[in-house]
């Protein structure tokens, strides 16, 4: 009897549809929403309901014979919590024209559902509510669409998520502090500061003057570099500076860069901005004005930017992370250290004395400034290596050369090995040269550090410097775990071991995996169907691993946090891993996964695009790390996803409420 009662049904709302297509439904619609906490909005669609008619309700259970329904989009879908809570009067009796037991509204009905959204995401919830109404003997089918825009509350953002940016931007400003306190050590800038200080005092009526003078000089220096990194900003943009990191042309770029720079301080060559530039600044300086003087700054800047150069590209792709405010912080901190001594020594002139001369430690400074930037040219060349699948710099010839570099800095520092423009060693009181206290210091610390990279040839893990090498997954020989002596977290959980192998993209990605997850026996997928699979298999959570292969934060959250016993432990027993890589653009995709993303701008046929579209549209974030976790039916575990942190405790609790979440 039932089924021909849902037939009976199915063809008297299509009968009566047709009859009545140009009727219109007696009901008024209203959408609303409200946020509920940090992580929740309630979207609210109230429905009118004219007199004499019935809305059929949301289905009960599939043995109802008319009823309404909530659709909502792919992308829309994932971010929902629950069912549909209803406000408003229900009836339910046996419609006679039917033969069927109804529910039903009348006068008007609220549904609401919840949506999960931090206050400080960005993204629109999109659907429609499909609905069938009676009025007397006649049916109306309809479908009313609905948008709902949830835009971010920055003056409401979470705490944990402030404390950090804040904590990164202080962290990016110390660290320009330093590199404009290293610019300072250079030739350049180094002996600018008496003669600079002496011209304000020497030629300045009284010493308020001088000192007024050597302020205004001060705060023109720091108004220079703030500029240069506003100027930056506007014109690229944070994202596109922050896309520089992966994009392997930039890493080419940045290579030959600082190869050069690294060079040219070894002294091969000087590296100067056009003359005229400089001479038509000079032309404009003078001490009668704060424009005069505005341009004496000027030109130090100029003068100055064959050593300052090489410090500020350090300092701009160590800005560049994703924030208008990183450039701009990084600049100002970076100027304030350049511009301090010529305030304090404008107010204490009789101090200059404590200089000394310029000579050949400046020398020295300068060498081994070079030494750096050829070692960061490495990275940089390892990071476009990385991405286009080159092989030049695996893991153990990256080694080779850093170890070489440290050495060679440590027997320079010695004394031992010479450049042309370097100075003899000063001579103590029998004629002999001697090295002083400080830089046998610098020795010791370049050829320990040589020394404690000589074991990552043979696979040691190298800990502190882990995060800024290739990937374990390029060495060619690695002693075995027994060999090397690093224990693995026992397991409690037998079925682990039973883990299917990964399949889809391994064969390539497998040179990418984390160091930890090689030395603990941890299976981890590079496909997202393919881990949603197991995980339905095996009946356990999912965890999304955002990452990229030259996302350092990735690698130190692997190194410091993934290491860690307990979290290994539950990584390994509890959750089925899969890492998505957005920065791989050497896989192609078939030509029938291609198509076209919105949220990048562009049509995604590589692998690495998948990824950070699916970052970005289903899961509102586009930074690395980021952890999502999901259940069997592609359901957030969790209100939000967990980015970069190591605090070993707080992740350990967030694998735990993942886990007790969890239903099979």
């Amino acid at each position: 009897m039932r089924p021909i009662c849902l037939l009976l049904a199915i063809v008297l709302a299509a009968a009566f549809t047709a009859v009545k297509a140009q009727e219109k439904a007696p009901l008024a619609f209203r959408f609303a929403q409200e946020r509920l906490d940090d992580s929740m909005v309630v979207l609210s669609m109230h429905v009118g309901i004219g007199p004499q008619a019935r809305l059929y309700a949301l289905a009960s259970s599939p043995s109802e014979a008319l009823y309404s329904e909530l659709i909502f989009d792919s992308l829309s879908a994932v971010r929902l919590k629950g069912a549909p809570r209803v406000t408003g009067p229900l009836s339910r009796e046996r419609d006679a024209d039917l033969d069927a037991e109804v529910s039903f509204h009348t006068d008007s009905v609220v549904w609401q559902q919840s949506v999960r959204a931090l206050r400080s995401d960005s993204l629109v919830i999109r659907g429609s509510l499909r609905y069938i109404c009676k009025t007397g003997p006649s049916f109306v089918n309809g479908e009313e669409s609905f948008r709902f825009s949830l835009l971010p509350e920055p003056a409401s953002l979470s705490a944990g998520s402030t404390a950090w940016r804040e904590a990164s931007l202080w962290w990016v400003f110390f660290a320009a502090f330093a590199g404009g306190l290293l610019a300072l050590l250079t030739p350049c800038v180094y002996s600018m500061i008496p003669v600079t200080v002496s011209f304000f005092t020497n030629r300045s009526t009284d010493r308020a003057q001088g000192i007024r003078n050597a302020m205004y000089y001060a705060v023109s220096i720091v108004g220079i570099f703030t500029l240069l990194g506003f100027l930056i900003t506007v014109v690229f943009g944070p994202a596109a500076l922050n896309n520089l990191a992966t994009n392997w042309l930039a890493n080419l770029f940045f290579f030959v860069l600082f190869l050069v720079f690294g060079i040219s301080f070894l002294g091969a060559f000087d590296i100067n901005l056009p003359a005229s530039w400089m001479n038509r600044s000079d032309a404009r300086a003078g001490t009668t004005s704060f424009g005069g003087i505005f341009f004496m700054a000027l030109t130090l800047v100029l003068v100055s930017f064959s050593c300052t150069g090489p410090i500020i590209g350090n300092l701009l792709v160590l800005a560049a992370r994703g924030s208008y405010l990183g450039p701009l912080v990084g600049m100002f901190g970076f100027s304030l250290a350049l511009a301090l001594p010529f305030a304090l020594f404008a107010f204490f002139p009789s101090k200059l004395n404590i200089l000394g001369k310029a000579g050949g430690w400046l020398n020295a400074v300068k060498v081994s400034l070079g030494f750096l930037e050829l070692a960061l040219a490495l990275k940089f060349l390892s990071n476009a290596d990385l991405v286009k699948g080159w092989r030049l710099l695996d893991r153990e010839v990256f080694l080779s050369l850093w170890i070489v570099l440290f050495l060679l800095l440590g027997i320079y520092l010695l004394g031992k090995l010479k450049f042309h423009h370097d100075d003899e060693l000063p001579k103590n009181d029998f004629g002999l040269p001697y090295l002083s206290v400080t830089r046998l210091f610098f020795a010791i610390a370049s050829l320990s550090f040589a020394a404690y990279m000589v074991p990552g040839l043979w696979g040691a893990p190298l800990k502190a410097i882990g995060a800024f090498l290739p990937p374990m997954g390029t060495q060619d020989y690695i002693l075995s775990t027994a060999q090397t002596g690093k224990s693995i977290p026992p397991s409690s959980n037998a079925g682990e071991a039973a883990l299917p192998h990964p399949v889809k993209y391994y064969e390539r990605m497998r040179i990418y995996e984390p160091e930890v997850v090689r030395t603990y026996g941890m299976t981890t997928y590079f496909d997202y169907e393919e881990a949603l699979s197991v995980a339905r298999k095996l009946k356990k959570p999912l965890m999304l691993d955002f990452t990229g292969i030259n996302c350092v934060n990735c690698r130190k959250m692997e190194a410091e946090v993934w290491s860690d016993p307990e979290v290994m432990r539950r990584l390994k027993e509890d959750f089925v891993i899969v890492s998505l890589y957005v920065d791989v653009q050497d896989i192609e995709l078939p030509d029938a996964e291609h198509y076209y993303s919105e949220a990048l701008g562009k049509k995604v046929m590589t692998l690495g695009d998948k990824h950070a579209d699916m970052q970005v549209t289903r899961f509102q974030a586009n930074s690395q790390p980021y952890y999502f976790f999901l259940d069997n039916k592609e359901q957030w575990l969790l209100s939000e996803g967990y980015g970069y942190d190591p605090d070993i405790l707080q992740f350990i609790q967030l694998l735990d409420r993942a886990k007790g979440r969890f239903v099979q």
